[in-house]
């Protein structure tokens, strides 16, 4: 084993800048320094040692002048310096000192205080020197009867690890800490007893499991915790054990402790399928989630029980739990609510949708209440999509859940209110039997809808909807309440000029004739008692937005009235009525074009807004069957095909899904029963436990491709070239926040190469955690060296160094020989995500940082193209595939993804296909990045540029 791969257990920061003392001075301190000298020569002793000197001629001072001190931190810093000084001489024999050190650990573990003793016993679990243990047994076997708890816990490791590492010292170990955990009463002595037991005699572990199973609750949680590994380990490897144990899994899913509730959970599900154990360990999960206060705990359980959902037999189970799943969302963490709600999504049924969403509906009301709190806004968009699905999904829904919903096209947050548009526009479209309903709510908000946004979707949806006489008549009334009195800008001359009057008349008069026919208003009743002094609030919300100068709100107004006259001309005969309500509209777009013409905007009127009012008014002054096809039908099919793609679209994806989670059984596959099945062949299955340590670990092996090219091979990179006199060669191994650098390291010369040290530094957002200790190589001899890096964020990292060495007997300088750079891909930490078109956009306009690549590339198809970027990127189109199918000669196309550190990457492919350059020309066009921070947008570029074109195999 090299000297880099020894076991370490201790670790200390070591400030860079000091200067190394000499030997002779330490020596000097270490004889003749008071107590206080005397620690801090050995502090930096142990310092150097630590960095490899080996300093040997101070190991007898330490013996003769510090091991007879009684002060405590030495004998602390003594234990350190015993477990990192070589204790052997080059050919593997102990050193004659270390006798002497033996004997004063053989008093320490008599010693009368028992911090000494304890920590003595620990200090021997680490010693590898079978020669240095074997007189301390009698001593440590007398510690198991020591009256501090302290002394005997420590006791059970010592003998556990000296069992483990040479049995022969102590070959009746397991008979010895069975004795001694059947008298033992302190908590944390019966859990480290009973562990050794289940690592180094399983059988005895199980039988006092057996004589104590109905007490286990009464336990503490620490041995709890132990018991419930045993019984999965013994239950894993044997099945026929489950029936045995079982009852005590279900008994430990009551325990005071949440971490015993969650291993029982986790180990219960895996033990067995049966709908009582899922409901039982799911119940278990919900109740952690709602009692813990720690977010990460929260979305860790949460974790568990969306995959318990992935299972097709637990997801009935789980749907009767889901109104205690939606306890959850008393958490205010914007996260565990948004994985809450998908989770209760995932799982809602006929059965329980109407109690969903009731609760739903509650939570919505709840938003309206709270003081503003920057997730309370998009807590309530969250909400609102949710009950959007389910009244999708299950339409009877939609009538109890529209009314509530409808309060909020009024809110100031726009995207909350987007959202509930969407939500209505897709109902009263989709509902025929709920849109009197839906027109009439609207109406009653109409007037307090304070963005013009919304305001413009909420004039569509009237002017699209409103079939009856009576609704139109409510439309015109509010769009002329809205716009105050006209022509307008004769009145905000008059008003401008100081002449009070017409003021009062605005403010009265319509107000009053809407009493009659619509009820009151709250926002009436302040418009009314408004004074003139402030214009700019007594001005009506639609007065407001033109005189703000947004005037597309205009051309959607021209439209709308352009629609609902339309609409009275065919429902009304009387030819009186038709013209006089045909010239109000007339009026109202006429006044508009006049003042978008004037100087009282803050912004004049566009070209684009004109063409359109004018477009509007000759409309109606021709009334052609043509236009009011047009206008009153044709808008309609178009909403309808773009929501009925929508929803291909989704029961695409839904398909997609539930595929994935069917498990496929072909009709030739065997079928494993459990108890017929060998227990060797049981063993294949994973080990949770095992698991669960490896990834603790950073050791998860992930699932290679299935091609050959990706392999680990193809990771490895070469660092020297191969006639320099040290060649190095290291395989990059990527974990989530670290990485893990592998460098073989080989001497090419006929000499021995003395303190050879791999020195790196890194570039980018990487940190090296620890200095590589140095090796000695033999003639042609080789090592392993391994570094970690620590990862901060996605942005292309670089790792660059030298490897260092002395030739033995030369008398030159040190030898540098140096590394080529080592670039991290940042691809390991992208992973594909979704989103929607709205927060697409809104991500683009707020990031900073854009990159803008040329497309330079061989590919000569479009679609081809896309998915190549696609799969170098890592990234997910968003766009949706009805939409790039066909050919045009060009294509445009969202792309979405997310790094592990919560970083959001965007990129617009825009790109074409030069006709004119003949069918074998390559693509053009250009690729927008935008990301928060510059690394991300640069890297990804970067990461572009390189694997734009296709290589040829």
């Amino acid at each position: 084993m090299t000297a880099a791969e020894n076991v370490c257990y201790t670790l200390i920061n070591v400030p860079m800048d000091s200067e190394p003392p000499s030997e002779i001075s330490l020596k000097n301190d270490l004889e003749k320094g008071d107590v206080k000298l005397k620690t801090e020569a050995l502090k930096k002793v142990i310092i150097m040692i630590l960095n490899g000197e080996k300093l040997p001629g101070l190991l007898m001072t330490i013996i003769r002048f510090v091991l007879p001190l009684q002060d405590h931190t030495i004998k602390k810093l003594l234990l350190v310096f015993w477990e990192i000084v070589p204790k052997t001489t080059p050919d593997g024999r102990l050193l004659q000192e270390m006798i002497l050190v033996c004997d004063a650990y053989r008093k320490d573990l008599q010693h009368p205080n028992e911090f000494i003793r304890g920590s003595t016993l620990r200090f021997l679990c680490k010693l590898k020197e079978a020669e240095l243990l074997e007189p301390l047994m009698p001593a440590i076997r007398a510690c198991l009867e020591h009256r501090h708890s302290y002394v005997r816990r420590n006791a059970v490791l010592a003998i556990y690890t000296i069992y483990r590492n040479f049995e022969h010292l102590i070959p009746d170990a397991p008979e010895l800490i069975h004795d001694f955990l059947v008298n033992e009463k302190d908590a944390s002595c019966k859990r480290n007893a009973f562990m050794m037991l289940i690592h180094a005699d399983q059988d005895r572990a199980l039988d006092y499991l057996s004589t104590c199973i109905d007490q286990v609750q009464t336990f503490g949680d620490i041995l709890q915790l132990v018991i419930v590994e045993l019984i999965y380990k013994v239950c894993h490897a044997n099945p026929s054990e489950r029936a045995r144990f079982i009852r005590c899994i279900y008994n430990l899913l009551q325990s005071s402790s949440p971490a015993v509730k969650y291993e029982a959970a986790g180990t219960l599900v895996t033990l067995s399928s049966a709908p009582t154990a899922i409901k039982a360990a799911a119940q278990c999960y919900i109740d952690l989630i709602i009692k813990e206060s720690d977010n990460n705990v929260k979305l860790i359980v949460l974790d568990r029980l969306i995959e318990l959902k992935e299972h097709p037999s637990h997801e009935r189970v789980l749907q009767d739990l889901v109104m205690d799943i939606l306890r959850v969302l008393s958490t205010p963490d914007l996260e565990v609510r948004k994985k809450t709600l998908q989770l209760a999504l995932d799982l809602v049924s006929s059965r329980n949708v109407e109690e969903l969403v009731i609760v739903l509906k509650k939570e919505v009301i709840k938003t309206n209440n709270v003081t503003e709190h920057e997730d309370t806004d998009k807590y309530r968009q969250l909400l609102v999509r949710t009950l959007h699905s389910c009244s999708v999904r299950f339409p009877d829904m939609a009538a109890n859940v529209i009314p509530v919903l409808m309060e909020f096209l009024s809110d100031n947050n726009e995207a909350a209110a987007a959202d509930v548009l969407e939500f209505v526009r897709e109902a009263i479209q989709r509902f025929d039997n709920l849109r009197p309903l839906i027109v009439e709510k609207m109406l009653e908000v109409f007037h307090s809808i304070k963005s013009v946004k919304i305001y413009r979707g909420a004039l569509w949806i009237l002017g699209e909807y409103c079939s009856t006489k009576e609704d139109i008549q409510s439309v015109m009334t509010e769009i002329r309440r809205s716009l105050g009195e006209i022509p307008i800008v004769e009145s905000e001359i008059k008003k401008e000029a100081g002449e009070l009057k017409p003021e009062e008349e605005v403010s009265v008069g319509p107000a009053q004739k809407l009493v009659t026919e619509m009820g009151t208003y709250a926002t009436q009743s302040a418009l009314s008692s408004s004074r003139p002094a402030k214009k700019e609030e007594d001005r009506p919300p639609l007065r407001g937005f033109l005189l703000d100068g947004d005037f597309f709100v205009a051309a959607s107004l021209a439209t709308t009235l352009t629609k609902i006259a339309l609409r009275y001309v065919s429902l009304v005969q009387e030819k009186k009525k038709q013209n006089s309500f045909n010239a109000e509209a007339m009026l109202l777009m006429a006044t508009i074009l006049h003042l978008g013409k004037s100087s009282l905007p803050k912004k004049p009127i566009t070209d684009d807004d004109v063409d359109r009012i004018s477009l509007c008014l000759k409309v109606l002054s021709e009334c052609s069957p043509l236009m009011n096809d047009i206008f009153n039908k044709e808008c309609r099919q178009s909403l309808s095909h773009m929501l009925s793609a929508k929803l291909e679209e989704e029961k695409l994806s839904q398909k997609k899904e539930s595929e994935k989670r069917n498990v496929t059984i072909q009709p030739d596959d065997p079928i494993s029963f459990m108890q017929l099945t060998a227990k060797n062949e049981m063993s294949s299955k994973e080990d949770q436990f095992q698991l669960s340590l490896l990834a603790a670990m950073g050791n998860t092996q992930r699932k290679e491709a299935a091609d050959p090219l990706a392999s680990k091979l193809n990771k490895v990179t070469q660092l020297t070239g191969f006639s320099d006199p040290v060649y190095a060669e290291a395989y990059v191994h990527v974990n989530q926040y670290d990485i893990v650098l592998d460098v073989l390291v080989v001497n090419q010369t006929s000499d021995t190469l003395q303190n050879c040290t791999l020195e790196l530094a890194t570039l980018g957002d990487l940190k090296l955690v620890e200095k590589p200790s140095p090796l000695t190589l033999a003639p042609h001899d080789f090592a392993n060296i391994k570094a970690n890096v620590k990862v901060a964020s996605t942005e292309n990292g670089i790792i660059f160094g030298n490897v260092v060495y002395d030739v033995s007997g030369a008398a030159s300088d040190r030898n540098c020989v140096v590394l080529s750079d080592i670039h991290i891909d940042i691809m390991d930490y992208i992973q594909p995500a979704s989103c929607t078109d709205a927060e697409f956009r809104q991500m683009w306009a707020e990031f900073e940082w854009e990159n803008k690549v040329s497309v330079n590339t061989n590919i000569i198809d479009l679609n081809e193209y896309l998915q190549h970027i696609l799969k170098s990127t890592n990234m997910k189109c968003l766009t949706p595939e009805k939409a790039l199918s066909g050919y045009c000669g060009f294509m445009a196309a969202n792309l979405y993804a997310r790094s592990i550190f919560g970083e959001d990457a965007l990129a617009n492919v825009s790109i074409e296909k030069p006709i004119h350059l003949g069918p074998e020309a390559p693509v053009t066009g250009h690729i927008r990045i935008r990301a928060k921070s510059q690394g991300m947008a640069l890297s990804l570029g970067d990461k572009i540029n390189l694997s734009q074109k296709k290589t040829t195999l």
